[in-house]
């Protein structure tokens, strides 16, 4: 499934900002002022009962790649895409941020937005984000979806995690370099040398096993930034947890911008409590099939 996003053609400048030829997703696209930064932010329509969903990007990105799967869950979802500070095309803060930063960033934007509470939906460096997120503010994260969560001990020293990510860029779609190139420029080498150094002293794994809501955690089988499927499924299976672990064979990293139908498939299965089966929309693209459901994760409901 392609979406409307990656059929993009390239923008052009006009008056110092980049304007899209036509629009750059479904998403309408905004801007506003939190704690004196310019942040800008991708936005579905908001039915009066849609349930909120904001993506959450990764290291050194802005919300470009996450794109394809927010616009598929744009008709079911409050959907927002924001560029949080520091990064994409939002203004850069006086003080570079850490995770925690990034987490009260994220809950000033939704204060911004009038929203109390929602789903974050995070790939890579947003994952942690989103931990944090649920560690400080447990009343205002309904779900969490944690897509290749990065930053851990596997991706350690920072010499390590190039080699990953360097492979990893062999396995993704041509369009995801094209997509990252511009935001890892403009991200700089400073701001990854301290951003990396951030992530090396957040205590990922230990946030993420703490967790109190139902959460999902997608992995692709071809991510070099991750460990083994087993090592996965020992760290779940560690504790009771309302963590559900989710294989998606075939995808690698930036499975948001990949793999955005099979992922968009597996998030709505999660947030109706269904099993989680393959697309059928999907044939010989990937599959996707749980290998750890925690025990206070909640019960498959019956179909509608």
């Amino acid at each position: 499934m392609v979406s409307s996003y990656q059929r993009g053609l390239p923008g052009f400048r006009r008056r110092g900002r980049r304007l899209p030829r036509r629009p750059a997703s479904a998403l309408a696209e905004h801007w506003t002022r939190i704690d004196g930064v310019d942040v800008f932010y991708r936005e579905s329509p908001a039915g009066p009962d849609a349930p909120v969903m904001m993506h959450v990007h990764g290291f050194g990105l802005s919300g470009r790649y996450l794109l394809p799967t927010a616009e598929l869950l744009r008709d079911e979802f409050h959907t927002l895409v924001p560029d949080l500070p520091g990064f994409g095309r939002s203004g850069k803060p006086i003080t570079p941020l850490d995770v925690p930063d990034l987490a009260r960033a994220a809950a000033r934007f939704l204060d911004d937005r009038q929203i109390t509470s929602a789903t974050l939906v995070g790939n890579s460096m947003g994952c942690p984000v989103i931990c944090e997120f649920a560690y400080r503010y447990p009343e205002r994260l309904d779900r969490a979806v944690l897509v290749s969560p990065a930053g851990g001990l596997n991706n350690q020293p920072l010499r390590r995690a190039v080699r990953q990510l360097a492979r990893d860029g062999t396995r993704e779609p041509a369009g995801m370099i094209r997509v990252a190139a511009p935001d890892y420029l403009r991200f700089g080498v400073p701001s990854t040398v301290r951003m990396f150094r951030a992530l090396t002293r957040y205590p990922s794994l230990d946030r993420l096993l703490a967790l109190k809501i139902p959460t999902l955690v997608v992995i692709g089988d071809r991510d070099p930034l991750m460990p083994s499927p087993d090592r996965v499924r020992e760290v779940a299976s560690s504790t009771d947890n309302h963590v559900l672990v989710v294989i998606m064979e075939g995808a690698a990293h930036a499975i948001n911008f990949s793999n955005p139908g099979e992922l968009a498939h597996v998030i709505r299965q999660f947030m109706s409590d269904q099993p989680i089966v393959d697309d059928p929309d999907e044939p010989g693209h990937s599959r996707s099939y749980e290998i750890h459901r925690g025990t206070l994760h909640p019960q498959h409901k019956p179909p509608p």
